[in-house]
């Protein structure tokens, strides 16, 4: 298992684990459900909705990882960092900033490869 210093160089690893868009769209529908739970377990005043919550999403995002990326997720070595990781990517999705973190990580392994 891979370690870090902190969450910063946690980050950049795991973008390179989610490589494939489809990946990262499993993912997003993933955590979007979360917050469909969330919204039905205060609609319902039914908590079960909060416990259906990381069911789902870790349905999608581990089934992608395990037939689309073919990797193991980063949640089994780092979950804590992984569960803000993946919010931070699923936000960054919906407001459009994951293409430039994408093109950052890609222009600092450029680098490095040099």
């Amino acid at each position: 298992m891979k370690e870090f210093k902190n969450y910063e160089e946690f980050w950049p690893f795991y973008l390179t684990q989610h490589s494939k868009k489809s990946t990262r769209m499993w993912h997003f529908v993933g955590t979007t459900f979360v917050f469909i739970c969330i919204g039905l377990a205060i609609y319902f005043s039914n908590a079960w909705f909060i416990l259906l919550a990381p069911v789902i999403a870790y349905s999608f995002a581990w089934i992608s990882h395990f037939f689309i990326e073919g990797n193991k997720p980063a949640t089994f070595g780092h979950p804590f960092w992984s569960l803000r990781a993946d919010f931070q990517m699923y936000f960054f999705t919906l407001f459009g900033r994951l293409n430039s973190e994408l093109a950052k990580l890609e222009e600092t392994n450029h680098k490095i490869a040099k």
